[in-house]
């Protein structure tokens, strides 16, 4: 990459590293702060930490057409000056209903698609990729820093500093988006980063596409259910002070980090794609039971953490590199962002389904509805075909050489 395109790649990841650690600071705390407010319940705390998922996902798609027509600066501008009201209402909020409007209102900040397309349009074709992969990494991170810096932060200012902290960060994106990211010559559709309507039908056809697009779902469906019961959990099993959680999730991290590499390379050196998807899945269910049904001693509840979330780790690597082989070159904008959406949607299942699920049977329902969640996605991913494209080791053949890709 040229010192442009660096400098672009670098400052679009930071917007988007920005956005987002604050949402996922939320995750390990969001539940024990909620208990105390006004008309709490499990299926209404759940709801609020899934909320923004289902506005993300309903909006992705419509703020990428947007940025089309308005310029990218100004769509990804209004998207995080409403990410920023949202944090701002969730964090006066004194009641329940009142941080669930202002987790809407987050989600209607929905710029992740727009940012992607102005890094597509800041870069030549041949680096792309390369530039794509900085964000890429630069969300991974921000899930890791966000997770261990989490408790000791809420310890300070509580989980209403989180959501100003939160505002404050999508202010600062804005500045950086304005400041930092250079101006494109030119906003084009870029077909391999933003979705086509007249493409939609041909994508949603796709059978290994729409096999996917479960996985995300799913998978995002088990992490923030999860969420609703492992921080209890750890409380229960360690006896820690308030905020010191973070020495469980960063060794814990730091171990599935170290699992999940290996994985990987398996997976896409060795060409065992489908063995390796399909192990990680089974992987993720047991370690949702073990947290579940595993006797909560210290020793079970560490050893279920570190699987769950090396299998998450594997997925989160590899469903976008399937994605991106499994889709047509000319539409693979149009499937990552169906793919997007999927995620987000995964994001408001989980939370509503498994504060259902926690309000019937406690944790225990909430690690029995990951259970079914991964079984059926289980049940979902053993029919990939093995011979696809970089599943085989064949990455150059193509889609026609495949006819069980798109039966």
């Amino acid at each position: 990459m040229n010192p442009r395109e660096r400098r672009a790649a670098g400052a679009l990841a930071a917007v988007f590293a920005v956005r987002l650690l604050g949402l996922f600071m939320i995750y390990p705390v969001f539940e024990a702060y909620a208990r105390g407010l006004e008309g709490a319940s499990p299926a209404m705390i759940g709801l609020a930490l899934g909320a923004y998922g289902l506005t993300q996902g309903l909006l992705q798609i419509p703020f990428g057409l947007a940025s089309d027509r308005i310029g990218r600066k100004s769509v990804i501008t209004i998207g995080l000056l409403l990410f920023a009201a949202g944090s701002m209402v969730a964090a006066r909020a004194g009641t329940v209903e009142g941080v669930l409007l202002g987790r809407i209102l987050q989600g209607a900040g929905a710029v992740g698609s727009v940012v992607l397309a102005l890094v597509a349009d800041l870069t030549r074709p041949e680096v792309r990729t390369r530039a794509m992969a900085m964000v890429g990494v630069t969300i991974g991170g921000a899930f890791a820093l966000a997770i261990v810096l989490s408790p000791p932060l809420t310890a300070l200012i509580g989980v209403p500093g989180i959501f100003w902290l939160t505002a404050l960060l999508a202010l600062s994106g804005i500045a950086i988006t304005l400041g930092a990211v250079p101006n494109p010559e030119h906003s084009a559709v870029q077909r391999e980063a933003e979705a086509v309507p007249a493409l939609f039908g041909r994508v949603l056809r796709d059978r290994e596409l729409i096999r996917l697009d479960i996985g995300i779902f799913a998978l995002h469906a088990i992490l923030i259910a999860s969420f609703l019961a492992v921080p209890g959990l750890l409380g229960a099993t360690f006896p820690t002070g308030a905020g010191d959680e973070w020495m469980i999730y960063l060794p814990v991290l730091v171990l599935s980090v170290l699992l999940m590499v290996p994985a990987v390379i398996v997976a896409e050196r060795g060409g065992r794609m489908k063995e390796v998807f399909v192990v990680a899945i089974v992987v993720l269910l047991a370690s949702v039971l073990l947290l579940g049904f595993g006797g909560h001693d210290a020793a079970s509840v560490l050893v279920g953490l570190v699987l769950f979330f090396a299998a998450f780790n594997v997925m989160e690597a590899m469903l976008p590199s399937l994605i991106s082989r499994f889709a047509p070159a000319d539409a693979k904008g149009t499937a990552m962002g169906i793919y997007s959406s999927a995620q987000f949607l995964g994001i408001f299942a989980g939370g509503a389904l498994g504060g259902v699920a926690q309000g019937l049977g406690g944790a225990h329902g909430v690690f029995i509805f990951a259970a079914l969640v991964a079984l059926g996605w289980l049940s979902v991913a053993v029919a990939m075909p093995r011979q696809a494209p970089g599943i085989s080791g064949a990455a150059g053949h193509g889609r026609a050489e495949q006819g069980s890709v798109t039966r």
